[in-house]
């Protein structure tokens, strides 16, 4: 009986030291925001803008540039057009799905991207296949399940061909072609566009005040550099994403 009254009174100690000095601190983190997300259960991420600077328009002819208009299936056998879009943030891609090189790296960006965002209807992506002749509805189903993609308004488009190389050269002027001798066949422009809920192409500004236009798609935040010493645009990408969804939801 002893030896069980001496236990009681040992747990009752631990937790007197535990009420006294660790929960203080646990709650004085909390006010002052050092717990992190896995500690607080929380499945949203939190994200602080540092660059509150106003995002550009891309201005042709004296006028914002809106995104031409497109239609295209997705990898669900659905229709979907660049109204499916108005009212979402969304950033837009070509891309062809047995890419041998850079192809990957940006769909692991835009995954990170997405998962940045994992609660937000008003935000997409839209991923245009330059290579429709092998990437066919199905084809790209599995591909996007196989990269990970949770986000419904993320869209794996396939079509005519004309209309995709139109959309992707005179449209958004983000390179795409089919090239002899290339890897893969094909050639096209590693960067990302971001589009805001009107549809017109946003961006930062560079020195002399011109937008940038395009954000690098293919350097991951992890990696900040590449090999020629180019620094990542995802931590900027994600950034502006979130101005133009109007708050830090």
């Amino acid at each position: 009986m002893k030896k069980t009254s001496y236990s009681y009174v040992g747990v009752s100690f631990i937790i007197l030291i535990f009420g006294i000095i660790v929960v203080p601190r646990i709650v004085d983190r909390i006010q002052n925001n050092d717990v992190t997300r896995s500690e607080s259960r929380s499945k949203d991420v939190q994200m602080t803008l540092k660059d509150q600077t106003a995002l550009s328009y891309l201005v042709i002819n004296g006028a914002p540039k809106k995104v031409m208009p497109f239609r295209f299936m997705n990898q669900n056998g659905e229709m979907v057009t660049n109204e499916d879009y108005i009212g979402k943030v969304y950033l837009v891609e070509f891309f062809f799905s047995t890419c041998p090189t850079i192809c990957p790296k940006m769909t692991k960006n835009l995954v990170d991207i997405q998962n940045t965002f994992p609660k937000r209807n008003d935000f997409g992506i839209a991923s245009f296949t330059i290579n429709p002749d092998y990437d066919t509805q199905e084809v790209l189903k599995e591909y996007a399940i196989n990269a990970g993609v949770t986000n419904v308004n993320w869209n794996f488009m396939t079509g005519d061909k004309e209309a995709i190389y139109n959309l992707a050269n005179a449209g958004f002027n983000l390179y795409a072609a089919k090239v002899e001798g290339a890897a893969g066949g094909f050639e096209h422009s590693g960067n990302f566009a971001l589009i805001d809920k009107e549809g017109y192409i946003r961006s930062r500004s560079d020195a002399f005040g011109n937008p940038k236009i395009y954000y690098k798609g293919i350097i991951s935040q992890t990696e900040q550099f590449d090999e020629d010493g180019e620094s990542e645009d995802i931590t900027a990408l994600k950034e502006d994403i979130l101005k133009l969804l109007g708050d830090e939801k």
